[in-house]
């Protein structure tokens, strides 16, 4: 952390107090998540913080009497610190994810390697914190967005099908209407199956309390007990080590992997990845209804013909390009390439049924 004994460039100047601003910026988005949460998370940002200020300290350390007065952090780190104060999500989460990743440190020689190598375990920490906010809602979160785009596309392709075909706005209209309802209440009550069968199939993989009762009866020199937890995927030893603890054998808590549970009905749930089938089925059926009224606007509105069909692709498009957007970030990757990815099949599908309509003519009544 010594300053070169060549007097800094102007540039470099200019790019150290860029790269000081940022480390600030980062730090105290870092503090401000590190305000909503408790426990581990509260620690392991907190420590990312610290990370952040011995960085700062590095191009203090360069710039000296340089320093001068604090330069303005990128927009990206202006964003999140924003984000931060306001939300504290894991949408900041993961747009830090993507920030950690662009760092330019391993190509910069004015940074240390240890930095540069900081950098890329921040990376991999802040996408573990969050991949545990990700978890907490992917079950209602994958439900919400599957709705919101199939409503989307789906009442697209129904409206410019129908309308290609030249019968009345009025009857378009009607069609995009009963497509919202028809298909709001469909996936409504196919989200709230699907999930409940999936959270029933999960369930009935989770081990039983049955060896709390039947230990005591079992022949030690056969104990079959241990059988039961090889099963549950443990080695021969810990699942010996298990067996010796159920039949009494042990009393210490010699391990906590081996530890023994109580037998309690009230267990955490295992499934909240996959959602509650009520969740999903709301989810589903709001999100699917706000996606499909969106191409029936215009025709509320009173605008027919072409103008009706352009206004209601231009709707959709930005629409399309919005969800995508939000996955991008929630997943981790690029926005843009999501946003357009959906954009390009959404339009692609109404372009097919409204080519499929023209091919119809006005024989449709």
């Amino acid at each position: 952390m010594s300053a070169p004994e060549a007097s800094p460039s102007p540039q470099d100047v200019k790019r150290w107090r860029q790269y000081l601003a940022d480390e600030r910026a980062e730090a105290a988005t870092y503090r401000y998540l590190a305000q909503r949460r408790q426990g581990e998370e509260r620690e392991i940002l907190l420590e990312l913080a610290e990370a952040e200020g011995r960085h700062e300290a590095h191009w203090l350390a360069l710039l000296g009497g340089a320093a001068g007065r604090p330069a303005t952090p990128s927009v990206r780190n202006r964003i999140l610190g924003l984000l931060a104060r306001r939300f504290g999500s894991v949408f900041v989460l993961a747009l830090a994810q993507r920030a950690e990743g662009r760092s330019p440190y391993a190509t910069d020689p004015s940074a240390t390697s240890a930095m540069a190598a900081d950098e890329q375990i921040h990376e991999e920490v802040v996408r573990g914190l969050a991949t545990r906010g990700r978890n907490r809602l992917s079950g209602n979160f994958r439900a919400a967005v599957f709705g919101a785009n199939d409503g989307l596309v789906s009442n697209l392709a129904l409206i410019m099908g129908i309308g290609a075909t030249g019968v009345s706005t009025s009857f378009v209209l009607f069609s995009g209407l009963a497509g919202l309802l028809a298909g709001a209440l469909s996936m409504g009550a196919g989200e709230y199956v699907s999930v409940r069968s999936q959270r029933e199939l999960l369930s009935a993989t989770r081990p039983t309390q049955i060896t709390l009762t039947a230990a005591k009866e079992l022949d030690i020199a056969a104990n079959e007990l241990v059988l039961v937890y090889r099963a549950r995927g443990m080695t021969p030893e810990a699942a010996e080590h298990r067996a010796a603890e159920r039949m009494g054998l042990y009393g210490c808590d010699c391990d906590p992997s081996y530890s023994l549970q109580p037998d309690d009905d009230v267990t955490p749930d295992d499934h909240e990845a996959v959602g509650t089938g009520l969740g999903a089925a709301a989810s589903s059926f709001c999100f699917f209804a706000s996606g499909a009224i969106i191409p029936v606007l215009p025709y509320l509105l009173g605008l027919t013909g072409t103008a009706a069909v352009v206004t209601a692709c231009v709707l959709v498009a930005l629409a399309l390009l919005a969800t995508g957007a939000v996955v991008g970030l929630l997943s981790g990757t690029s926005p843009l390439r999501l946003a357009l990815r959906q954009m390009a099949i959404g339009l692609g599908a109404a372009a097919a049924t409204y080519v499929l309509g023209l091919l119809f003519g006005t024989s449709v009544i």
